[in-house]
C-alpha cells in the first residue's frame, strides 16, 4: 500500500501526529493507499518553508520561472498515463478522461502561466505636473491553494501556475479524498 506524504520544503514527511487516513478508490471500494492527516503543525512547518523560500524565488527573473514552470508542464506529459491512473483510481473517473482532459489541462495550465509571466507590463499615468498614477506587479508572498476533489490535478495546476509565475510561493492543500495526483506533482517538482 502506497503512502501519500506530505510535501514540505523539498522533503516528503509523514503527518506530525502520525495518523493516516484511508485512500479509497470509488470503483472497488478498496483502500489502497494511506494519506498523511496533517494538523496545525504541518501547516506551520509548510508556511515556515514558504516563508524561507520565498525571498529567493520572489527574486527568481520571469523567464526564469517560466522556463521552470515549462520543464514541469513538460514532466507532467512525460507521465501522463502514470497520472492519468492515478486520477482514475482516486476519482473514479474513467482513464480516458484523464488521459485527454484533466491531464492535458494541467499541461496547459503550466504553459499559458509560463508564457503569460514574461508578458507581464505595468502603466504609468500622469494625473497632474506632480503625481503619477502607476501599476506595481511584484510578488505578494507564500499564498495558499485548496482543490476540490473532482478535478484535482487540473484546478491544482490552476491555482499553483499563476502563484508561482507571479513569484510566489504556494502551500497548497488538495482533497483528503483525492491527493494522489498533488502527491505525484510534488515527486516532479
Amino acid at each position: 500500500m502506497q503512502d501519500v506524504l506530505n510535501f514540505i520544503d523539498g522533503r516528503h514527511a509523514p503527518a506530525a501526529c502520525g495518523e493516516w487516513l484511508d485512500d479509497v478508490d470509488p470503483a472497488t471500494g478498496e483502500t489502497y493507499a494511506r494519506v498523511a492527516s496533517s494538523d496545525a503543525r504541518d501547516v506551520d512547518r509548510a508556511v515556515a518553508a514558504a516563508l524561507r523560500a520565498f525571498p529567493a524565488w520572489a527574486a527568481t527573473p520571469a523567464a526564469e520561472r517560466s522556463k521552470l514552470l515549462r520543464r514541469l508542464a513538460r514532466l507532467i506529459e512525460r507521465d501522463l498515463e502514470k497520472l492519468a491512473r492515478a486520477e482514475s483510481i482516486d476519482s473514479g473517473k474513467p482513464v480516458s478522461a484523464a488521459q485527454t482532459i484533466d491531464i492535458p489541462r494541467a499541461v496547459q495550465n503550466f504553459d499559458f502561466f509560463a508564457d503569460a509571466v514574461t508578458q507581464f507590463s505595468s502603466e504609468a499615468h500622469p494625473t497632474d505636473e506632480v503625481a503619477l498614477n502607476y501599476t506595481l506587479r511584484q510578488p505578494l508572498g507564500p499564498v495558499a491553494c485548496i482543490s476540490p476533489w473532482n478535478l484535482p490535478l487540473y484546478l491544482l495546476t490552476w491555482k499553483i501556475a499563476p502563484a508561482l509565475a507571479a513569484g510566489n510561493c504556494v502551500v497548497a492543500k488538495p482533497s483528503e479524498v483525492t491527493p494522489m495526483t498533488a502527491h505525484l506533482l510534488g515527486a516532479l517538482a
